[in-house]
């Protein structure tokens, strides 16, 4: 049975994720290809188109990195494909480089990018704001504050994007992405095609003289996709009276949620962005001369504000106009009690709104790796060779929860794939041994040039690819060099034994991190050398183990008794299936994924059959 989203017909409604309405958007805009790397909040929409590949009829591939994925897209736009790349913020500034050159030659096909931005770091390592990037590239933003709005958003970005032939960004954030609401469908077309690509290296390669020109042609491309803007339904004015509030993104919900209540209803002109770049400037001017003050609500950098500041002195418009400030701040999410402040505080109110402060003593809950997984065995045997001697250099993905005591794996981090530069760079600034720690799909992302270059320039560093057969933190998707999918056997599997040596590396070691002793041996031997050497701690997900291999371990670890063994093995590995019952120590049976290093370390912990209750 076909799934909802691959409906042909229109009229029906469904609940959906903001994720999963953008799905459906695109392909009721006809979309014909689809690239991506995962990464949250975006990872739910190419996860949606790969669940529903085999029934699809469009072309849908994870890609390597998000440089890789902008690059196959672009790709097939030009040969006139509706095209979706998503990618979380940050990873638009891996696909920087073959973007800002996108928006110079033009997509024919029509492209969506999809940029995923996290307000508040809620899973990233910063909050950058990607409307910056589109406006170094000149390329519209549609910003959607609900599901309805991600679908049609999404429809209407790449109508745009095939009008004009540029690529569009489609900026949503956290709250959008996992936001969930009732969508509306309109008829799916299937995939679309063309027009047919015709030769134009004066167009579409880029050497120096033709990118002066695209660039002149981006710009009255831009001019005239400005006009169109002036007239969108998406940017709309509303209600009356001399104080205006502007808003853009997901601060429009905050904002109606609040103007909605009694005591400021009826009191403000609203315009509300939906699509917020490029400007409707117009449109604005006239919103300024129609207010004597303004309040601008929106998430992360000031750009509207800086816009609306520079239209009122250009043109001459006495209006006051105030935005970031006490309350609404350039950090983090906003929400409906924050902008409630700043409503009543522009209007010279208090706010006596009770907040909802969360509870004092709460036990801290800090980020940790799962039971039984193989990265908590093979950081603690990295430590018990090294300990404080050596400096950790880590990288993004579940091993980054080695971060806390006791494991304490991870002394810097840059950003995907910098485990191993990073490690080189400081490793010949300082005389201590630096061991790198990377993920298999991190490694095949952006781990590879690193390691080239670590042999080439004959840098010093034990990397340590930590292969768990997935790309775990974001979902389980397949890499490279998994066995296994959702849809069954990967039949194109990459080696990273065979990558690491054809890159040069003479030292590698082979080890599962479940058996101590053998990974410990391995770890020993490759400290005692120099240059580069790579450990392959190779052991899946204990998650996708269970839940995508099937594979499920029949015994569980129990405390046969209480010693100071048992002890030093709850403070030194510290696996959350360990609890305290007053002064003894248990194992939970329901936690135990039945991984039992804790027994070689420990004489004192046993193996028992599970339970079957």
């Amino acid at each position: 049975m076909s799934h909802p989203l691959l409906n042909k017909d229109g009229g029906e409604r469904h609940l959906l994720l903001g994720n999963e309405a953008i799905v459906r958007g695109a392909l009721e805009a006809g979309v014909a290809f689809v690239s991506c790397y995962p990464g949250t909040p975006s990872s739910e929409v190419p996860d949606t188109f790969f669940r529903l590949s085999p029934d699809g009829d469009y072309t849908f591939e994870y890609s390597v990195n998000e440089k890789v994925a902008l690059e196959v897209g672009g790709g097939a736009a030009l040969a006139g494909a509706p095209t979706l790349v998503t990618m979380k913020h940050v990873g638009v500034n891996v696909a920087a480089d073959p973007l800002m050159t996108l928006a110079y030659i033009g997509t024919p096909g029509g492209l969506v990018l999809l940029s995923a931005d996290d307000p508040g770091c809620h899973s990233s390592q910063n909050e950058q704001d990607n409307r910056y990037y589109a406006r170094i590239a000149g390329m519209p933003v549609f910003e959607p504050s609900s599901a309805q709005e991600a679908k049609d958003m999404t429809r209407d970005a790449f109508e745009l994007s095939r009008r004009f032939e540029q690529p569009v960004m489609l900026r949503t954030t956290t709250r959008v992405a996992h936001l969930r609401g009732p969508v509306d469908f309109g008829p799916r077309p299937g995939a679309l095609h063309g027009p047919d690509f015709t030769k134009n290296p004066g167009r579409f390669v880029p050497v120096p003289a033709v990118s002066r020109a695209r660039h002149i042609a981006l710009l009255e491309n831009l001019t005239k996709i400005r006009e169109a803007v002036e007239s969108s339904p998406w940017n709309t004015v509303s209600g009356n009276g001399e104080v205006g509030v502007v808003a853009s993104g997901m601060a429009r919900a905050y904002v109606a949620d609040v103007l909605d209540e009694e005591r400021f209803s009826g009191r403000f002109r609203v315009l509300n962005l939906g699509l917020t770049y490029p400007l409707p400037e117009e449109k604005l001017a006239n919103f300024l001369r129609e207010v004597r003050r303004v309040l601008v609500v929106e998430e992360g950098e000031p750009l509207v504000e800086q816009a609306l500041r520079a239209i009122a002195q250009e043109r001459g418009i006495d209006v006051e106009i105030v935005g970031k400030g006490k309350h609404l701040t350039r950090l983090g999410e906003y929400c409906t009690r924050q902008v409630r402040l700043a409503v009543a505080d522009f209007v010279g109110e208090t706010d006596a709104t009770a907040s909802c402060p969360a509870p004092e003593k709460l036990p801290m809950r800090p980020p940790n790796l799962c039971a039984g997984c193989s990265h908590r065995a093979l950081y603690y045997t990295i430590r018990q060779a090294y300990g404080d001697n050596a400096v950790y250099s880590s990288d993004i993905g579940c091993y980054t929860l080695g971060l806390l005591p006791p494991l304490s794996a991870a002394d810097f981090l840059l950003c995907m794939g910098s485990s191993v530069s990073a490690g080189c760079g400081f490793a010949k600034a300082q005389d201590k041994p630096v061991v790198g720690f990377i993920g298999d799909s991190t490694f095949f992302h952006s781990g590879i040039t690193g390691l080239v270059n670590a042999v080439y320039n004959r840098h010093d560093i034990l990397l340590v690819i930590l292969d768990n057969r997935t790309t775990a933190m974001t979902g389980h998707q397949p890499n490279p060099g998994v066995d296994t999918t959702i849809h069954g056997e990967n039949p194109s599997k990459v080696d990273i034994e065979t990558i690491v040596r054809g890159c040069g590396v003479e030292h590698i070691r082979r080890v599962s991190p479940y058996n101590f002793k053998k990974t410990m041996a391995a770890v020993e031997e490759l400290k005692a050398l120099p240059g580069v050497r790579v450990l392959i701690a190779e052991e899946p997900c204990v998650l996708f183990a269970r839940r995508t291999l099937r594979k499920a371990r029949p015994n569980v670890a129990y405390v046969a008794e209480q010693t100071e063994a048992v002890t030093r093995c709850l403070t030194e590995l510290a696996c959350p299936a360990f609890r305290k019952d007053g002064d003894e120590v248990a194992i939970s049976e329901h936690q135990c994924a039945g991984c039992m290093f804790c027994m070689q370390i420990c004489p004192d912990i046993k193996a028992r059959k599970r339970s079957q209750s």
